[in-house]
Order: C-alpha cells, then structure tokens, then sequence
C-alpha cells in the first residue's frame, strides 16, 4: 500500500513552482501541482523530499509519456532493434518482378 501524505509533505518542502517550466501556482489552482517521483518509484518517499519535484499537471504527463515512449529500449537503441522491425518488405521480390514485366 502505498505511503499517504507525501504530497502535503512535499507542497511544504518546495515552493509551489513547476520545477520545469517554472509557473507559479498559488491555493487556487494548487491542485494542477503535482508530485513526481525522480526515480519513477512511489513507495520511495524520503523525509527529506529528495526523490520528489513539483510539476505542473502538464509538464508531469509530458515526463510519464517521455518514460512510456522509451519503455523497453535502452540509451543507445534505436527502432531498429528486434520487435520493432518492419515486417512487410514491399521491393523484397523488385528485381523478379521487373524481369516479368520485360
């Protein structure tokens, strides 16, 4: 189960500003601020808050999806790593079929 309360701990840590692009959010709209996990880990919540930053509601889905789109691929790999080839090779039988057409 997860640790509940990390957020309130976190709003008196740090100064309500998206720690990316830097908007300032005040009681109003405190609740597009939201706490992300560094490590991508939300059972780890240390007192001092460092596994955590402030981001506004937008730039905390833009981090999820950037995580998301490189799921399963490593720093250096590309898509041209085994699973994410093409399977259908449209000029594979080119050459046959041009000596058909003569």
């Amino acid at each position: 189960m997860r640790e509940k309360g990390y957020r309130e701990r976190a709003l008196k840590l740090y100064p309500w500003i998206c720690g990316r692009c830097a908007r300032p959010f005040t009681r109003a709209n405190l609740q597009l601020l939201e706490v992300h996990h560094r490590d991508g880990n939300h059972d780890n919540n240390p007192p001092d808050g460092s596994n955590w930053e402030l981001l506004c509601t937008y730039c905390h889905e833009a981090e999820h999806r950037r995580y998301l789109d490189g799921t399963g691929r490593g720093p250096d790999q590309t898509g041209s790593e085994k699973g994410s080839q093409a399977t259908h090779r449209p000029f594979e039988n080119l050459e046959a079929l041009l000596k058909r057409k003569r």
